[in-house]
């Protein structure tokens, strides 16, 4: 049962979220994202490293 109100929940905010995120003219420029993408590779493959460690 308590499944079933998380996806209620999800599904909500998704009705929600998506109009909002589509109106809102915020863009990121390609160098912002080149920026972000050069951070968050090496944080994913350190973030499954120590999940593969805590799992042994």
């Amino acid at each position: 049962m308590a499944v079933l109100g998380i996806l209620a929940v999800l599904f909500i905010a998704l009705i929600v979220i998506i109009p909002m995120l589509e109106k809102s003219n915020m863009r990121i420029s390609p160098q912002t994202q080149a920026k972000f993408m050069k951070w968050a590779i090496p944080l994913i493959v350190i973030m499954l490293l120590i999940q593969l460690f805590m799992y042994m």
